[in-house]
């Protein structure tokens, strides 16, 4: 099993409106892609100030099924769309879960 874990600060004054558009869509993913196994997102709590604004966490049965993801045209849309013009930083890692 293979973990990809996203966390993005977005930009300052990035609208409310903006996230939840992000939100929506990143939820409607898995149903889109059949290769994720499993898919956690949300804004951060504000428990710590030095944490990111968003998270990101999708599972999959290989890297063959990240990469199906990782290039699906809807994917690539929502994060060119609507992540990109409003992340000032976006960091994510790739990694194997013990069975």
């Amino acid at each position: 099993m293979l973990r990809h874990l996203v966390l993005i600060r977005w930009r300052e004054g990035c609208p409310k409106e903006a996230v939840r558009a992000v939100t929506e869509a990143l939820a409607a993913l898995p149903a889109q892609i059949p290769t994720v196994r499993g898919y956690q997102l949300g804004p951060d709590l504000g428990l710590n100030p030095t944490n990111s604004d968003f998270g990101i966490v999708a599972d999959f049965d290989d890297a063959a099924g990240y990469r199906a993801y990782a290039a699906h045209p809807r994917h690539l849309w929502v994060i060119r769309e609507l992540i990109e013009p409003w992340a000032a930083e976006r960091r994510s890692i790739q990694f194997e879960l013990p069975v």
